[in-house]
């Protein structure tokens, strides 16, 4: 800066460019993660597919028009999570964005009828498969030097409960935590953790709540833009935090909710 004057660079980044992004995506089989998967490939990222199940894995990288890599497991499993950062690094030389999707949300009765068995799995798919990620795309980029991006989904129910989904509720509200923390440990190896939290979108998690009247009024009377999200409202806000646009940002929650959290 000069005589009061901020320099202005010749060349800005490009918002939501990751052309040539080597990215890990967890839960892609279906849902979200599916959509997640077909915006990257179509804006020329490589991306490297992790569900439970293979077959869905396999039907997703047929549709997609770029390179995949194929990985069926467990998240919950640390072993897996770093099986799938080694087997990136071999075939593609690294990871630069990891994006920590995979996640359940059974409706659950009130916490006196909840089986504890249920709720430690939602935690366990939702949160600890997320750190277990993060862990292992730490790993993987502190050893490369290049820094890198941590994504999380988390959603809107992370901040506003709602009744059957406490144990959701509380794995949401969980990476929040989590990924601020991160943030701050990873800081000094140039790795950034943002978390996107989704409001209600048109998916196969949302069906039970969706084909409710009931449930689904007041969804959308919560919701300022009174609409459910569309495909093409999301994957733009995992693209621009693993873009270079928002090499700045870490630490922090963007919600994508038409407006849920404001009424």
């Amino acid at each position: 800066m000069m005589d009061g004057r901020i320099a202005i660079p010749d060349v800005f980044p490009g918002p939501g460019d990751v052309a040539n992004k080597r990215v890990v995506l967890t839960g892609a089989g279906r849902g979200l993660g599916e959509l997640i998967a077909h915006g990257f490939s179509r804006a020329g990222a490589r991306v490297a597919l992790v569900a439970r199940t293979g077959r869905d894995l396999d039907a997703v990288a047929a549709a997609l028009p770029g390179p995949t890599l194929r990985f069926s497991g467990d998240v919950r499993e640390a072993a897996f999570n770093d099986a799938v950062a080694d087997g990136v690094v071999e075939a593609w030389g690294g990871v630069d964005v990891w994006i920590a999707n995979a996640g359940i949300s059974p409706l659950v009765a009130g916490p006196v009828e909840t089986d504890p068995d249920v709720w430690r799995e939602i935690i366990d798919v939702n949160l600890t498969g997320t750190f277990l990620g993060a862990r292992a795309a730490a790993r993987v980029m502190t050893k490369a030097g290049t820094g890198g991006r941590i994504i999380i989904t988390g959603s809107v129910l992370g901040e506003r409960a709602a009744r059957g989904l406490s144990a959701y509720s509380a794995s949401k509200a969980g990476v929040v935590g989590l990924a601020k923390a991160l943030a701050l440990d990873l800081a000094r190896s140039k790795i950034t953790v943002n978390v996107i939290a989704p409001g209600w979108f048109d998916s196969p998690l949302a069906e039970g709540f969706k084909n409710n009247d009931r449930l689904a009024d007041a969804i959308l009377a919560h919701t300022a833009l009174g609409r459910w999200g569309e495909s093409t409202d999301l994957v733009g806000a995992f693209q621009f935090l693993a873009s270079d646009a928002a090499a700045f940002i870490t630490g922090g929650v963007l919600s994508v909710d038409g407006g849920y959290l404001l009424k």
